[in-house]
């Protein structure tokens, strides 16, 4: 099994949450955060960083690290590795980009439903300010077999 290297950024405050409609790719028609494949020669922070600005057009002032989510696809060779982070304070005004329609939600109107399923049972965590580690096995794109999660007090990958 290969493992690949992505970041996923989330963008929030203490009232609500930038999320980004995506337009097309892996998990297109679904909310998520901002981010994707790392480069073979980008560290996980410098992915996150230039990911949230292909996406939305902001550059993170307070960048932090949240912990890793591991994706298994029944079927399929790949763990997608997902460094996570989050960011509250931004240069920039969030703009639709060809990938991704940026949209703020109150903390209580998460649309869970549009968004991928493995979404409620971790970022709930992360917005209470809990660091996590969480591994999730698919059996298509809308069907969890199987999954945990765990808060963790620092990110592993941190300086890395």
């Amino acid at each position: 099994m290969a493992t690949v290297p992505q970041t996923l950024c989330l963008v929030y405050t203490q009232e609500q949450i930038l999320l980004g409609m995506k337009k097309r790719g892996f998990g297109a028609g679904r909310w998520n955060g901002f981010g994707g494949k790392a480069k073979a020669d980008e560290t996980p922070e410098a992915a996150a960083r230039r990911e949230l600005l292909e996406e939305a057009c902001l550059t993170p002032l307070d960048l932090k690290s949240r912990g890793v989510l591991a994706f298994e696809f029944e079927g399929q060779a790949d763990i997608l590795e997902v460094k996570l982070f989050s960011c509250g304070h931004f240069n920039g005004e969030p703009k639709e980009t060809e990938e991704m329609r940026p949209q703020w939600f109150a903390l209580s109107e998460i649309p869970y439903k549009e968004m991928w399923p493995d979404d409620i049972f971790w970022l709930p965590l992360v917005l209470q300010g809990k660091n996590v580690e969480g591994k999730f096995l698919f059996k298509d794109k809308d069907t969890i077999l199987k999954h945990n999660v765990k808060i963790i007090w620092f990110p592993k990958y941190q300086n890395h």
